[in-house]
């Protein structure tokens, strides 16, 4: 986990009861009851580890409409004005910053899949647009690598991870939610078939709607009510270089790194090109429903065999609500770096820009990623348990759309209009 993570100061003490519950403390959650809040509807949020201690604070910061879905694309523009008005609704900094986001191409397919995707979106009017060669140069000057053109929104930006979500959090708690940390939810108290409560590692807390925002922990946690999410992991590993000067504040995507500026002025970097794929008994048991992924992915994956396993195995699937649950035995997901993919990387970007010849790595980290079959959320409510709504298994892209899909969580929640048609992101889809 990066070191920059700021921490929150919440309180212990359980309520008795609250309107909602929220599980999970990442950026789609505490939103979520920000948004409450302001709604001035009761809400407890519930995070078994740190505000923001897994995949929030280890993400790149990116925030993109560029290359989503063309029906992901609604939730990415309705993200881009909540990030914009953020820092004004939280009163702090979030690190925000719309200096668009560039994708490189060095082959005439990569290009191709550039022009076809600036294609499937034009009914949105987005200000995305092919580049030539000497565009790219003179967007992000002094590089050598042999560039077809790329693809470019300048409306697009990033974030501050480890700032960003705990800003978040504060805001809520101002404003009247109640967040406690270091307290895992072990399972759903029901009524007459309704959700009644939460069972906690502390006690019990009743209310009338769970939201469920638990990142990776969503499928176990589901899987012990009998309802089944796929989402398999993957890990992608990081590093931060100490303060630099760097070829510009546009977050650029190559086909085998990516980066872009850190407000400390160092850089954030990746091996885009590559993923950890560790294989766990889900494999085994959903991966079936990824075959088309790995069709046109497989290239992308590097397998892990191993310890991952085993680990996995180890944790228990089912359990009551006296417990203990999985969640108490593990608070944050700490993935193995892999050196070699972020070693790689920083040779790769410094072939093309040699400004990064003389970085020096201040810090790495990894994160691990829910992926879903077709890659895109489920923000939904689950039918057949009334009163549960989830908001889950973003597959890499929850940071960037989290204001939006914490918001869109919250407007199923509140049974008020959605701030966009939450169809795309039904589960039953899956």
């Amino acid at each position: 986990m990066t070191k920059k993570l700021e921490a929150v100061e919440t309180q212990d003490q359980l309520p008795q009861s609250t309107s909602v519950v929220i599980i999970g403390g990442g950026i789609v959650g505490v939103t979520a009851a920000l948004a409450l809040a302001e709604r001035n509807i009761p809400v407890v949020l519930l995070e078994k580890g740190q505000i923001g201690g897994e995949q929030s604070s280890r993400n790149l910061g990116w925030i993109r409409k560029t290359n989503r879905h063309l029906h992901d694309v609604p939730l990415a523009v309705a993200a881009d004005k909540l990030w914009a008005e953020m820092p004004s609704r939280v009163g702090r900094d979030v690190g925000y910053k719309q200096a668009g986001i560039m994708f490189l191409a060095k082959t005439e397919a990569q290009m191709s899949m550039h022009r076809d995707w600036l294609k499937s979106v034009e009914s949105l009017s987005l200000d995305s647009k092919i580049l030539s060669a000497q565009e790219v140069d003179q967007l992000a000057p002094g590089g050598e690598g042999e560039w077809l053109g790329g693809l470019y929104t300048p409306s697009d930006g990033y974030a501050e991870p480890a700032i960003a979500t705990p800003a978040i959090a504060k805001a809520a708690v101002e404003k009247g939610a109640v967040i406690i940390q270091n307290c895992a939810v072990r399972t759903l108290s029901k009524e007459d078939g309704k959700i009644s409560g939460v069972m906690t590692e502390k006690g019990e807390i009743r209310c009338d709607q769970v939201l469920l925002a638990g990142g990776a922990w969503s499928r176990r946690f589901l899987g012990n009510l009998g309802v089944s999410l796929p989402t398999l992991p993957l890990i992608c590993s990081v590093l931060r270089t100490k303060p630099m000067e760097g070829p510009t504040d546009i977050a650029v995507g190559g086909p085998d790194f990516s980066f872009r500026k850190h407000q400390d002025g160092g850089f954030i970097i990746t091996q885009r090109g590559k993923l950890v794929a560790p294989i766990v008994l889900d494999h085994l048991l959903i991966g079936h429903r990824y075959i088309e992924q790995l069709r046109t992915q497989y290239s992308f994956l590097k397998v892990k065999i191993g310890k991952d396993f085993f680990k996995d195995l180890g944790l228990a699937r089912n359990w009551g609500p006296k417990g203990p649950s999985p969640f108490e035995k593990i608070r944050a997901i700490d993935p193995q770096i892999s050196t070699y993919l972020n070693q790689q990387a920083l040779d790769n970007l410094s072939n093309a820009w040699p400004a990064f010849k003389n970085a020096e790595i201040e810090e790495a980290w990894a994160g691990l990623i829910d992926v879903t079959p077709d890659s895109n959320p489920v923000i939904d409510k689950i039918k057949s348990i009334p009163g549960l709504t989830i908001a889950t298994a973003f597959s890499g892209h929850g940071f960037g759309t989290g204001p939006a899909a914490g918001q869109l969580a919250a407007d199923l929640v509140a049974n008020v209009e959605p701030i966009i048609d939450p169809s795309p992101y039904r589960f039953d889809r899956l």
